[in-house]
């Protein structure tokens, strides 16, 4: 008997860096299948890709499956897999960028049983593909949302 899983595929863009930002989402559960994105007036690329894994977990209520996490960030998928921001958090975030969204990304990580994979982008990757489309249409399209941390943050 298979376990099923959820299966979650993101990406994130920034037009500049910092520019116009935006992430894409897709969950996939079965035969179901959404996407999610969202587009910020001036964010980065490693805000949206972490964004990307917090609106994806944020918008899972059913938290019996294991969720698998794809991501072509190597910046999202170490900084958990390898343990560095749970070290960060020890040392109150200092000099570590986006605590904000780390620690928004921790209050959602105990929730879940997650597992992550990294996928190398722009390779052909359908679902990585398709996350890359939905984040650049966000970045590029108005309206965009205030990343308001960031814009008061902006170092």
């Amino acid at each position: 008997m298979s376990q099923e899983k959820i299966l979650v595929f993101t990406d994130g863009s920034s037009r500049g860096n910092p520019g116009p930002g935006g992430f894409g989402v897709i969950l996939s559960f079965g035969k179901k299948r959404m996407e999610l994105s969202q587009g910020f007036r001036r964010t980065t690329n490693n805000r949206m890709e972490l964004l990307a894994v917090i609106a994806a977990l944020e918008h899972i209520k059913n938290k019996k499956y294991t969720v698998v996490i794809h991501s072509d960030s190597k910046y999202v998928i170490d900084s958990i897999t390898k343990g560095w921001v749970f070290s960060w958090v020890k040392k109150g975030f200092k000099d570590k960028k986006n605590p904000d969204l780390w620690k928004r990304y921790l209050a959602l990580h105990p929730q879940f049983d997650l597992e992550f994979v990294w996928v190398k982008g722009h390779a052909g990757h359908p679902e990585n593909e398709r996350c890359d489309e939905l984040a650049v249409e966000a970045a590029t399209k108005a309206p965009f949302e205030i990343d308001a941390w960031f814009e008061a943050n902006p170092s």
